[in-house]
């Protein structure tokens, strides 16, 4: 999948184009300095597929060894339910979201609550709170 135009809308839907929103923290230029705002980079990555950045805010601890996306899957909208802690001077927090998706002609969405935490001075995705739930 192909990185979208630095002026493009970003995927994670906040109002900022992709190169001053997530792109920033894909190219590694910065790093999220909230865990909503990992979260959100991580959405922007499963949009783009770069999964060179969703290794690396992986957690050393649940890191899989390797990560291949579905190339049929397109992942479209991203909402945030919800976050507790996570913020520029606490060192875990979670986030609550629902991305959706569309696969093969057919919508569906991914409820999940997250955790994060940050290692080495950097938030990364720790792994789900609670069951993550396909709809």
């Amino acid at each position: 999948m192909p990185t979208p135009s630095p002026t493009a809308p970003c995927p994670c839907g906040l109002p900022a184009d992709y190169a001053s929103c997530c792109g920033r923290f894909h190219s590694g230029a910065q790093q999220a300095p909230t865990a909503e705002l990992l979260m959100r980079s991580r959405f922007s990555a499963f949009a783009v597929g770069d999964t060179a950045y969703l290794m690396r805010s992986w957690h050393s601890t649940t890191r899989p060894g390797r990560l291949e996306l579905d190339p049929d899957q397109r992942w479209v909208r991203l909402e945030i339910l919800g976050s507790e802690r996570g913020g520029l001077f606490e060192t875990e927090g979670a986030v609550e979201f629902r991305a959706h998706y569309r696969e093969g002609g057919h919508t569906g969405s991914l409820h999940e609550n997250s955790s994060f935490a940050r290692e080495d001075g950097a938030w990364v995705y720790v792994g789900p709170l609670s069951p993550v739930v396909f709809d």
